[in-house]
């Protein structure tokens, strides 16, 4: 490499630096927008009286002496309460221990090699997106996984890192099951179409159907972009070791077969116990609620407050019981060795998510994301588009908010309430609104630093990067372009299709009505 490159790659905008001008340039921004007086309106149901209540929202200035305050007195709690953070290094404990003691190349091994890059990618892609249920545990479990996958796989781990975050990112709104996120979207979904219809009601399973084809149709083109596309953007990977024919052990098959019965029987346990109606069933739910997946869902069920560390006790009792089975743990000092084997070097990946956690807290507290998709809601709500036309551009709005506003939640209870009674106006009924909007969100969500995960692709990205061209912020982004692209076309043709053909979306819901 010539001198002169060697100077340019020098010059390239280190993330940690990327993300300290964002922070500058938002407060800044704040200041200029607030003086300006950018504000906005949208309607908020109230699910009380069935009737509009009128939000008014505006910028709120960061650069002044208040705001500066702010971010000082803000940025330790929020660091502390950053849940990416806690959630990243409890789940790398029981991946090390994985990795460390050999299970996870062994058991790699056996399934990569024989079978298909596609295929492997594919049922990769493919978990990915059904681990919407679970909410945001994938990003944590399935970047890091999707590496070591393709890593022992003999392939560039970086194709695994992106393609996980795009399939995570883009099937975030594609679920066969109503999870806790989309039961609470649709209760905001029927409160603004009682608006319209008092009477009007939906189904649990009334988006099955849609879902059902668009996440096989949305797994195949992330697949197909990886392999057409991604695996001959991204650097060469260069593996330390020999390419070796795998011959498994005595030792080894020990210790497959000690993690697997112990790892089952841990399943076992703990499916029994989000099953009701059994004899001494169902101790991990929240019976305060009403529907199955709110009482696993819910925001103060056990299982949803303690799911990453049950997640993590999984990957420790694999781990342990493969390394005591296999002889690679041989005493306790090699278990606690072995516990902080991924926590090892982790330092810049934690300075990394101190800077995110500061963008997207300032960012939030700006208000920009709100105005932005409140000033969308008022466009959909006030065009003259009916019918198809009106449906693209939802579409389009929706996935432009995301940018802005990656929270799903707070996004449709500003959308909902002008959105979902123009569209049933037109005869488009409240559940597709509900599906459009979930199918948009994906669409750029993961195109947007202020999502709380992005940081953790981006720290993989760099963690695996052998080039001597550093990752920047602009690259990462770069690599998930494409799957955007693909993304909008595939699901928007998938809701045209389904718009003009008139398809049942799932039990007792269409389209139109």
């Amino acid at each position: 490499m010539s001198q002169m490159d060697n100077k340019k790659n020098k010059n390239k905008l280190n993330p940690v630096m990327t993300l300290v001008i964002l922070i500058g340039l938002t407060i800044i921004l704040s200041g200029i927008l607030s003086l300006f007086g950018l504000e906005a309106t949208y309607n908020e149901v109230n699910e009380v009286t069935n009737t509009y209540d009128k939000v008014w929202v505006s910028v709120e200035s960061l650069f002044n002496l208040s705001g500066i305050k702010y971010i000082f007195e803000s940025t330790v709690s929020n660091f502390a309460a950053f849940t990416p953070l806690s959630m990243l290094l409890i789940t790398l404990i029981g991946i090390g221990i994985m990795e460390k003691s050999g299970f996870l190349k062994t058991l790699f091994n056996i399934l990569t090699r024989k079978a298909q890059k596609r295929t492997i990618t594919f049922i990769m892609v493919l978990v990915c997106i059904l681990f919407s249920i679970a909410g945001d545990i994938g990003y944590v479990v399935m970047i890091p996984l999707s590496a070591l996958i393709f890593y022992h796989g003999r392939r560039n781990p970086l194709i695994g890192i992106i393609t996980s975050f795009s399939a995570l990112t883009c099937g975030t709104g594609l679920s066969l099951f109503l999870t806790s996120v989309d039961s609470s979207l649709l209760n905001k979904t029927l409160g603004a179409a009682h608006i319209l219809d008092v009477n009007y009601s939906s189904s649990t399973w009334g988006f099955v159907i849609i879902m059902f084809v668009s996440i096989l149709i949305l797994a195949g083109v992330i697949t197909a972009v990886t392999e057409k596309i991604t695996a001959f953007n991204v650097s060469k990977y260069e593996f330390k070791d020999d390419k070796k024919e795998l011959r498994l052990t005595k030792r080894e098959i020990r210790g497959l077969l000690f993690s697997l019965v112990m790892g089952g029987l841990y399943l076992l346990i703990f499916i029994y116990n989000i099953i009701p109606g059994l004899p001494f069933s169902g101790n991990l739910l929240d019976y305060s609620q009403n529907l199955y997946i709110d009482k696993l869902f819910s925001s103060s069920s056990f299982f949803s407050q303690g799911f990453v560390f049950i997640i993590t006790m999984l990957f420790i009792i694999l781990g342990l019981f493969y390394g005591i089975g296999s002889k690679s743990i041989k005493n306790n000092n090699d278990f606690c060795s072995f516990l902080t084997h991924s926590l090892d070097g982790i330092g810049r990946t934690i300075l990394l998510i101190l800077l995110s956690s500061i963008l997207i807290n300032i960012f939030k507290k700006t208000n920009i994301g709100v105005v932005v998709c409140a000033m969308v809601s008022n466009l959909i709500e006030n065009s003259t588009f009916t019918g198809l036309p009106l449906l693209i551009l939802f579409f389009i709005g929706c996935a432009i908010s995301t940018i802005f506003l990656p929270n799903s939640l707070n996004k449709w209870t500003i959308l909902a309430g002008s959105c979902v009674p123009k569209l049933m106006s037109n005869g488009l009924s409240p559940e597709f609104c509900q599906v459009i909007f979930r199918f948009a969100e994906g669409v750029f969500y993961g195109l947007t630093p202020i999502m709380a995960y992005y940081i953790i692709y981006l720290a993989y990205i760099e963690k695996y990067n052998q080039d001597d061209e550093p990752i920047t912020l602009l690259s990462s982004i770069k690599y998930q372009c494409v799957y955007s692209i693909a993304t909008f076309a595939v699901l928007l043709l998938v809701l045209i299709l389904w718009y003009v053909i008139g398809l049942p979306l799932g039990i007792g819901a269409m389209a139109t009505i």
